[in-house]
């Protein structure tokens, strides 16, 4: 009996925590449905691809009272502009705008934006499609909410992924007849994008043309459009890059011969800067300069815009060539610098129908590179420039855990002074100052060269769109009472950083407490991960989702990019997500990647939290297949907010992780800011460094407890 009534108080007990907690991870009768599937099930027809309209857009119904977003462009009378040029271009019916530069970049200077203007989205992945009568815009979940606010009542907004959404084929072939030719320009398009789309337009009996001249560049007025950039470049020493330049060329030739090629045609912008030990300031917030690069057997040639100005002769040495760029006379390895643009024509002269070495061009070049010479000598494969540079040589590894620590201690200083202020209400702060005001952190940083991005600083709904950026037609204020996302990172000498945290300066809600938490047990679940050797990051990806899964969330981008050292904030050829392709490859000991899930909730507010993790070595009691073992160790080193975290969804393992990552941030950090006599940055830090309890272990000790007592109950009544 004893026995009996104990149980009975452990239900009373039991049934009281229930009621006064939030809703259990199972059960979800109560909670706002806000992800319901509109999108039509079945596969869309011909028929509705061609009744796609703007019109299909809330805003842009007929008599809709929707208020236009103040970020909306108007571009009408560009479109008018470039309707009109059709004609005379092959009498084309349509014609593709994407966002890359000749390079394929992802970021592109300001003079490349073609995309931008045409559309008026500014978003950094996108492709417009202009055809006589419509106009669509294909972009990624990252930016649908920015997308809808952007593109005005001319455009088809196209949301790559969902149901019913076509491809820019599909929506063409529903458009255009037979005989009908579609435009674009080579120089602006990947090899395997051309190729697609010239094939799936086959058969319809459409033709894709390439042509020489850019129909937005001829409407773009110069007195509008941003000079060609022309930004300095410095040498990096190898007290940062940890290898010389001769070094890198010596180990590509080695791979160019182990794939029997002659000459390596080099076009990506942050592949040419990492080969010459270079950077530049060409595209804002990526250190590299307008160039193209040729590595053969024997000779290394280097083509640099405005080869005349830029070719100091301090580079001149740094480069082994003569101050024209001239390697008359020289000894050793000597790189002959050209105009940048010789690069193509060039290309077309390393045609030898003789040899039976071939050219080896990436497949992320554009198909004008590829098709200038024939497809017979060419090996289209990744670049082996991608992999040498993601994974970093010891000294790039040193150099970036010191940078991630001056990194996190500018951020941490930051933030401690943003909330003093906006709890005490004793200055206001809006998402465009706060930003200003980091920035003014990062430069007094050692070797800080700037931001490595336009820092997204988004309080409650616009930290729903993804990729947001603060601008005066949407800037809100720091309040007590709204979520606040804020992702922003560096450029230094030795490294580039990445950091999202989210934060709350008041009380915030059980569904924001919800959020924060299960997106930091997917970055936790993540971070603790144990994989063999050659495994992808897309084998991994679900192990950040899993949180929110559970709960009936997700969100629309990747887990996690590759970051380079003083380079691309975004940097291949390894990630983490569930996409596949053939230019991604495994994760590799010594590279830098982010672990960044995050949950959006539409108009509300937006979570993301992003720590920087090198991969190394896991020490496990075995090695099945005699496979190294890898995982992952945070660099990033700035803590989480602990009254966003409901401690009883964590498990003791999650639980142990996060003390131990708060004790590193502690010792590390907290040793800069002491010895900078940053006390209220220190005191910041030390009150989300308390160690927790395990109180998962607890609260499933009680269940367990509770579940043997229903069954005492049971076989007693």
């Amino acid at each position: 009996m004893k026995i009996l009534e104990a149980c009975f108080l452990v239900i009373v007990i039991t049934a009281a925590t229930v009621n006064s907690s939030p809703i259990a991870d199972h059960d979800l009768s109560n909670e706002k449905n806000v992800h319901r599937n509109h999108h039509r099930t079945r596969r869309a027809t011909e028929n509705e691809y061609r009744r796609m309209s703007p019109s299909d857009r809330p805003k842009c119904k007929s008599g809709s009272t929707m208020p236009r977003p103040p970020n909306e462009v108007n571009t009408t009378s560009r479109l008018q502009k470039l309707r009109a040029l059709f004609p005379a271009y092959d009498g084309i019916k349509a014609y593709y705008i994407p966002t890359e530069d000749a390079h394929q970049s992802e970021y592109v200077a300001a003079h490349d934006e073609r995309r931008v203007y045409i559309s008026g989205f500014s978003g950094s992945a996108g492709t417009a499609v202009v055809t006589e009568d419509k106009a669509a815009l294909w972009t990624d979940g990252r930016y649908f909410l920015q997308a809808e606010a952007e593109l005005d009542c001319n455009w088809i907004l196209m949301k790559q992924g969902e149901t019913g959404v076509p491809s820019s084929t599909e929506w063409l072939g529903s458009l255009l007849s037979a005989g009908d030719k579609v435009g674009a320009n080579p120089t602006l398009m990947p090899i395997d994008s051309w190729q697609v789309i010239e094939n799936r337009m086959k058969d319809k009996s459409i033709s894709l043309i390439g042509n020489s001249t850019d129909l937005v560049d001829e409407i773009w007025p110069d007195s509008e459009r941003p000079a060609f950039p022309n930004g300095d470049i410095i040498i990096l020493n190898t007290t940062f890059s940890g290898k010389s330049w001769k070094d890198k060329v010596t180990e590509l030739r080695k791979k160019m011969a182990d794939k029997n090629t002659r000459a390596l045609f080099v076009t990506a912008l942050d592949e040419t800067a990492w080969l010459f030990n270079l950077r530049g300031s060409d595209i804002a917030y990526n250190p590299f300069f307008i160039s193209y690069a040729i590595v053969e057997e024997n000779n290394v040639r280097f083509y640099l815009s405005n080869k005349t100005g830029r070719l100091t002769p301090k580079i001149a040495v740094h480069l082994s060539t003569g101050t024209t760029g001239d390697c008359s006379g020289k000894t050793g390895i000597c790189v002959q610098v050209k105009p940048y643009e010789d690069a193509l024509s060039d290309m077309k002269n390393l045609n030898d129908t003789s040899s039976t070495k071939k050219v080896w061009i990436s497949p992320a070049s554009s198909y004008a590179v590829y098709s200038s010479i024939p497809a017979s000598q060419v090996l289209k494969e990744r670049s082996p420039i991608q992999l040498l540079k993601a994974v970093k040589n010891q000294v790039e590894r040193d150099g970036y855990e010191r940078c991630q620590i001056r990194d996190s201690a500018a951020l941490i200083e930051f933030l401690a002074m943003l909330e003093k202020d906006v709890k005490s209400g004793s200055k206001q702060w809006n998402e465009i100052s706060a930003a200003s005001k980091l920035e003014e952190y990062r430069r007094m940083q050692q070797y800080n060269m700037g931001l490595s991005f336009n820092t997204i600083s988004a309080v409650g709904s616009n930290g729903a769109v993804i990729h947001y950026s603060p601008a005066p037609s949407t800037n809100k204020n720091l309040t007590t009472t709204e979520m606040y996302l804020l992702d922003s990172g560096g450029q230094y000498l030795d490294g580039t950083t990445d950091v999202t945290r989210t934060l709350h300066f008041g009380t915030p809600t059980e569904e924001m407490k919800q959020a924060y938490t299960r997106v930091l047990m997917g970055a936790i679940n993540l971070a603790m991960m144990i994989w063999p050797e050659g495994t992808y990051g897309r084998e991994i990806d679900s192990a950040a989702r899993a949180p929110l899964w559970s709960y009936g969330w997700n969100y629309r981008h990747g887990t996690g990019h590759g970051i380079g050292a003083f380079l691309s904030v975004h940097e291949g050829p390894a990630s983490i997500s569930s996409g596949t392709s053939p230019l991604r490859s495994p994760l590799y000991e010594g590279m830098f990647l982010s672990d960044e899930p995050g949950y959006y909730e539409p108009d509300q507010f937006g979570v993301r939290l992003e720590t920087i993790v090198m991969v190394v070595k896991a020490n496990t009691p075995n090695n099945f297949g005699n496979k190294t073992y890898l995982t992952f160790k945070p660099v990033t080193l700035v803590p989480f907010e602990t009254h966003l975290i409901k401690y009883d969804l964590l498990d003791d393992k999650q639980t142990k992780w996060l003390n131990d990552y708060h004790a590193e941030c502690m010792e590390k950090v907290g040793k800069v800011l002491q010895a900078a006599g940053k006390t209220e940055a220190y005191k910041w830090m030390e009150a989300r460094v308390q160690q927790i309890s395990t109180s998962g272990q607890a609260f499933l000790t009680a269940n367990m407890l509770l579940a043997f007592c229903l069954v005492v109950i049971s076989r007693v009544l």
